[in-house]
């Protein structure tokens, strides 16, 4: 069986944006499907499933993302491979058109995981990923939250989940014809945080995180909780030793990142036989899915 879930943030989305991000998971979700149904890798297919996401402003990653305090955009990424246990990350990273596809070239060229910064700037280079210019990340309703967040005081990243203000990590969890699961999370972070501020998007254990003979997840919400928790991992511990339940296990997890950490937020997941499931205790959360023994898709906000 092949298996494929998105999400597309998990937090109050309003009434009016729900079909847009309805449309967001369900185009993110046939690019992934249709490389996964033609006999594709897991990674290709998380990776270009991110990336059309990435390109849709409503979401919060690639274009779209939210501008920090100091009016910069910085990007976190991650991607893992469940068989070869190889991962790519990178963090704080300015310009970068695709952040998901430079944690790819990290993941499969190099020896390190994560690369942040400057750093990872000239990663990106030396492998022909060229920077972009801040405009073609910055749309003009970033700019104006920005602008507003100038005049608040006490501002806090938890405020993000206690408030109708987005949070639209993207992420998605692919299982192939060969039984690898791929899991990738992207996201421009939370809107005016501090300048090198990093969530649980790039690390892996937290944000990401697959292993192919126990399954895949890809996290959203609150990152600070998220990271206290270690949420992927969790999911994955969880679902190893419940049978392969990833219904429970996301469900339990999310529980434990509410009463450890008062946490927000929200986890897809893949089981190694591409059972999939969500679970998030925020309002909405924006998902999609869809297994070889489905005829249709689902779309879920």
């Amino acid at each position: 069986m092949v298996s494929f879930i998105v999400h597309g943030g998990a937090w109050d989305i309003p009434d009016d944006l729900v079909e847009a991000h309805r449309h967001g998971v369900r185009t993110a979700l046939a690019v992934g499907w249709q490389i996964l149904s033609k006999g594709g890798s897991a990674v290709e297919a998380v990776e270009k499933a991110i990336n059309a996401m990435e390109d849709d402003p409503t979401f919060d990653a690639g274009r779209g993302s939210f501008v920090n305090a100091a009016g910069e955009i910085e990007l976190d990424a991650s991607i893992m491979n469940g068989t070869t246990f190889r991962a790519g990350a990178i963090a704080a990273v300015r310009n970068i058109r695709y952040p998901v596809s430079l944690a790819r070239i990290i993941m499969d060229t190099s020896e390190h995981i994560l690369l942040a910064g400057d750093g990872a700037v000239q990663f990106a280079r030396e492998h022909g990923i060229e920077q972009c210019a801040k405009e073609d990340l910055l749309v003009g309703r970033e700019l104006e939250r920005w602008k507003s967040a100038q005049h608040t005081s006490g501002f806090s990243t938890k405020d993000a989940f206690r408030k109708k203000i987005p949070h639209d990590t993207v992420g998605a969890v692919a299982l192939d014809q060969n039984g690898v699961i791929v899991s990738g999370t992207s996201t421009g972070g939370t809107p005016h945080k501090y300048p090198g501020r990093v969530g649980d998007s790039p690390l892996i254990g937290c944000g990401t995180y697959a292993d192919s003979a126990i399954g895949g997840a890809s996290c959203t919400g609150w990152g600070e909780a998220i990271i206290k928790v270690v949420l992927a991992k969790t999911v994955i511990d969880m679902m190893d030793h419940n049978g392969g339940d990833a219904l429970s296990a996301a469900k339990r997890s999310i529980e434990r990142l509410e009463k450890k950490a008062d946490g927000f937020g929200g986890v897809i997941v893949l089981n190694k036989s591409g059972a999939p499931a969500a679970f998030y205790n925020t309002p909405r959360m924006a998902r999609a899915y869809r297994t070889s023994e489905m005829h249709a898709d689902v779309v879920e906000v």
